[in-house]
């Protein structure tokens, strides 16, 4: 995932490329790379903490006699913590890349642990303020992406039309962004990971199947949406 506002960042489309057809380690070296660019001082704060505990632990196992336990532990926990670290420094670095281009909220919900089922893009307008809809055990989640006072009735008008078919399944909305009242991008997972399971599996599933109904006005791909994108032109009325 990346993230600053404006269009997309060509160069990390083409990294995120790379690194679905790239093994393990050369991932990691791109993730590393992908960090090292966000924040310069990440990786020393990673390698330096997992050292720092290999040193204590050896230091500490030569004073006490118990070098031949503590140094295998304390290779063990300076690679859990740097490892610990790494993933944070990595994901932080994923928002970075993507926060503020139109559909960085899709990108992150599409990516939650559980069964979720996400449709981007349900609704829109031509300033490209965005729905999305995720369904889970909580009930329907609304997303908005865009100016709080253009979001407020776009949310309205999508939840009354779930509300159609959802009955009484609790209907969330959140608005995405840096704004008063907006849940900031790197907080959204767990905001929505936090709400209350409402629902059984096989509700979800029936809510699933009820909602198929309601066709997104707009279809849109996956992840963040370039913020260039031209509304196309009507054709002109032939004159006679």
């Amino acid at each position: 995932m990346s993230r600053k506002s404006g269009s997309a960042d060509p160069a990390a489309m083409d990294a995120a490329a790379e690194m679905a057809k790239a093994g393990r380690l050369k991932q990691i070296r791109m993730v590393a790379g992908l960090v090292n660019r966000t924040n310069p001082r990440a990786m020393p704060i990673v390698i330096g903490s997992g050292l720092g505990i290999l040193a204590v632990l050896v230091v500490v196992g030569l004073l006490t006699g118990l070098a031949a336990l503590l140094i295998p532990l304390g290779v063990l926990l300076g690679l859990l913590v740097a490892m610990i670290l790494f993933g944070r420094f990595a994901q932080a670095a994923q928002y970075a890349t993507i926060e503020g281009q139109p559909g960085a909220a899709a990108a992150v919900l599409e990516n939650m642990r559980g069964n979720w089922t996400v449709t981007p893009a349900i609704a829109a307008n031509r300033n490209l303020d965005v729905v999305h809809r995720a369904v889970g055990r909580p009930g329907v989640v609304l997303i908005g992406e865009g100016s709080p006072a253009r979001l407020a009735s776009l949310l309205a008008a999508e939840k009354k039309r779930v509300a159609r078919v959802a009955y009484e399944v609790p209907i969330f909305e959140f608005q995405v962004g840096d704004e008063e009242g907006q849940i900031p991008l790197s907080k959204l997972q767990r905001k929505v990971m936090r709400l209350p399971r409402n629902l059984k599996p096989a509700a979800v599933s029936d809510l699933n199947h009820r909602l198929k109904a309601l066709q997104p006005s707009l279809q849109a791909p996956k992840g963040p949406i370039p913020r260039n994108i031209r509304q196309p032109k009507m054709p002109r009325p032939k004159t006679r």
